[in-house]
């Protein structure tokens, strides 16, 4: 309402029809669009960008019996302010220990060397974009409701591999594990070692699949698995990051500057 200048009118105590002709329209908007996935046949969308331009298109086909109206209206509207209206909400939020912030009542992962820092934080419907000193770092997806969390084992990580013992404690346990091949061997780990040693030796390989590549460290999970052996850290990184042969030290001679100058002869003799 600032933003373009206008002055709101709230509905008094008790007389919520007071606000009828907003709510009718809402309630035609959701019937029609229903009527309308009805024709369709299917309420099934490939992707978000093409579920809403299916509703802007029937938007658009809804307003066109009213052309006329609208025109008269805008003919006598104030122009608009030159400014957009921002899409988003900014809040400044601290990142904990564990590299996470807590926006709208859900928590987030961000990356850990944003650890105890003060981040921005732009809130989009869809969206959230995370700024540190004016730079953008990260943007991620948006969770709907309360009490909700979205945790990359990639920004976690970092400070788990310097406490590994706090894995068997930590409050999203269930997100550090990236496919199912992942908890069954933290299972077979569980199985043959104690539980202390066990979550060490995941967090080892669960860091050796953020620095190197994860599906190279699934497979050869996949593939100690099936061979009936314990993945333990070090075999894993055995296959995913093989041993380099040593480069062998080349001799090099030292440079005749004389070769040099007898490319110069022919130049000189022609000048001369």
């Amino acid at each position: 309402m600032r933003h373009y200048g206008m002055i709101p009118r709230t509905i008094e105590v008790g007389e919520k029809h007071q606000n009828g002709d907003v709510e009718s329209l809402n309630g035609a908007l959701k019937r029609r669009l229903a009527q309308h996935l009805l024709l369709r046949g299917s309420r099934e969308f490939g992707t978000v960008d093409t579920y809403e331009g299916w509703v802007q298109a029937c938007i658009e086909s809804a307003n066109r019996l009213r052309a006329t109206r609208v025109a008269d209206e805008i003919a006598v509207m104030r122009p608009l302010p030159p400014a957009r209206l921002p899409e988003f909400v900014e809040h400044d939020v601290r990142v904990t220990a564990w590299s996470t912030i807590r926006v709208k009542h859900n928590a987030y992962s961000v990356p850990s060397r944003l650890e105890g820092e003060l981040v921005r934080v732009r809130i989009f419907d869809e969206r959230l974009e995370v700024f540190f000193g004016g730079e953008p770092q990260l943007t991620v997806a948006r969770l709907p409701g309360r009490n909700g969390h979205r945790i990359n084992y990639r920004h976690i990580i970092w400070s788990l591999v310097r406490k590994p013992g706090a894995f068997e404690r930590y409050r999203y346990r269930d997100d550090l594990f990236p496919s199912r091949t992942f908890r069954r061997a933290y299972d077979a780990l569980g199985e043959a070692l104690e539980a202390r040693r066990a979550d060490v030796e995941y967090v080892r390989i669960l860091h050796l699949a953020a620095s190197t590549m994860e599906t190279e460290v699934e497979q050869a999970l996949a593939r100690l698995l099936e061979a009936g052996t314990v993945p333990m850290a070090e075999q894993v990184r055995a296959r995913v990051s093989p041993v380099r042969p040593e480069v062998p030290a080349l001799a090099v001679g030292e440079v005749d500057l004389a070769a040099y100058d007898a490319l110069l002869e022919p130049a000189r003799e022609v000048g001369s």
